[in-house]
């Protein structure tokens, strides 16, 4: 176990603004169009970039960053962290996520006196529970919330370790520098959990031997029970809870078979490993970011460019692929509105944390917090209670 202080510089929440032009200032991040993004800042161990672009109507993806006490107690452990929220069905699971899951992060935390893997999956699951509590409390006036859920990628540094942790398919690539060819190279860090990939269907074929329908490929896609490509996730208590399988939910989402055990599930996989001089810089994105870039193309972008507005960077790499692969220019792509523009894109999450191996080595020093969230939407219904 891991003893680890999180520095409370809060910046608000991003809007997107109804005219495209809603300017923040500087310190808070700024956007253009449809597009959020805070070019540089600093985290308690390096520089850091993030960048947020809507394709839904509502945006669906989320994410935050901190940096300062890792414990309730202000003088507990010291980190960095980064969530990455991915919702899907609408965004009231990443909203929630991203209100409650550093929270209980800090609550096991100081109950465990430090950081360790068993700390996050236990805070993982708490999310979940209260996620799902919510959704029976809300379940007779706005049963659809039962659909809505999230992927959730998250990163801690703390110690000179790095704690990866996912469920869904958000995915965190490294930057390290190979010394032999004095070149940076990606590694993937994380593990996604989508039904297009064999070991899921695996996985799932094991878990749920009784089911021949667990896995259904409908038109050339794999999707749980023919519904949902992610087999883990917060939320989509549909899939989690028989209770919520049932009217008043559309007909879509109901499963034909009676189940008694979670088809989906909210442990996410964990991978903990210390950082060395070689490693560079970290890259958390949502899926929509990878299906148009791959790992090596996305740390070769940031590898040769400014740190300042690489995330930024990231995300235009990714949309003038999406535009590209429609024959159609960028600039005509980002006069496409919201909702439109998901046929074109998913909404796109980056963040991109550069690492300083000086100041890794040491225990930073306490200060102020460090809070940045990006993300946003219409708040309306169930979503000012998330």
């Amino acid at each position: 176990m891991v003893t680890t202080t999180w520095r409370k510089i809060v910046y608000p929440c991003w809007r997107p603004s109804t005219d495209g032009d809603g300017q923040f200032g500087e310190n808070n991040g700024r956007s253009e169009g449809l597009l959020w993004y805070k070019d540089f800042g600093r985290h308690a161990y390096g520089d850091f970039s993030m960048a947020v672009v809507q394709a839904n109507f509502i945006v669906e993806d989320q994410s935050q960053l901190v940096s300062g006490s890792m414990s309730l107690d202000d003088f507990g452990p010291q980190g960095t962290f980064v969530g990455v929220y991915d919702g899907h069905g609408g965004p009231e699971a990443a909203r929630f996520i991203n209100n409650h899951l550093f929270d209980n992060i800090k609550k096991f935390t100081s109950d465990n006196e430090g950081m360790s893997a068993d700390v996050i999956n236990r805070a993982y699951l708490a999310t979940e529970e209260e996620f799902l509590s919510l959704v029976r409390q809300q379940w007779s006036i706005q049963p659809q919330i039962a659909s809505v859920g999230s992927c959730c990628l998250v990163g801690i540094i703390c110690d000179g370790l790095l704690y990866t942790a996912n469920a869904g398919d958000s995915r965190v690539v490294l930057g390290r520098l190979d010394n032999t060819f004095n070149e940076v190279k990606a590694v993937q860090l994380s593990a996604e959990h989508n039904a297009s990939y064999q070991e899921v269907r695996d996985e799932l074929y094991s878990l749920h031997s009784d089911d021949s329908q667990i896995v259904v490929l409908r038109n050339m896609v794999w999707r749980v029970k023919g519904i949902i490509q992610v087999s883990r996730s917060i939320g989509d208590a549909y899939l989690k809870r028989a209770e919520f399988n049932r009217a008043p939910l559309l007909q879509k989402f109901r499963v034909q078979e009676p189940f008694d055990k979670p088809i989906l599930k909210a442990e996410p996989s964990i991978a903990v490993q210390k950082l060395y001089p070689e490693d560079q810089f970290l890259i958390f994105a949502s899926d929509g970011l990878w299906e148009h870039l791959s790992n090596e193309e996305a740390v070769d972008i940031v590898n040769n460019c400014p740190r300042s507005g690489s995330a930024r960077k990231l995300v235009k790499a990714a949309l003038r692929e999406a535009a590209k692969k429609r024959e159609m220019r960028y600039s005509d792509l980002k006069q496409v509105e919201r909702g439109v523009r998901r046929h074109f894109h998913d909404d796109i999450t980056v963040i991109v944390l550069f690492l300083d191996s000086n100041l890794i080595s040491r225990s930073p020093c306490n200060g102020p917090v460090l809070s940045v969230k990006g993300g946003g939407g219409i708040s309306m219904g169930v979503n000012n209670l998330v």
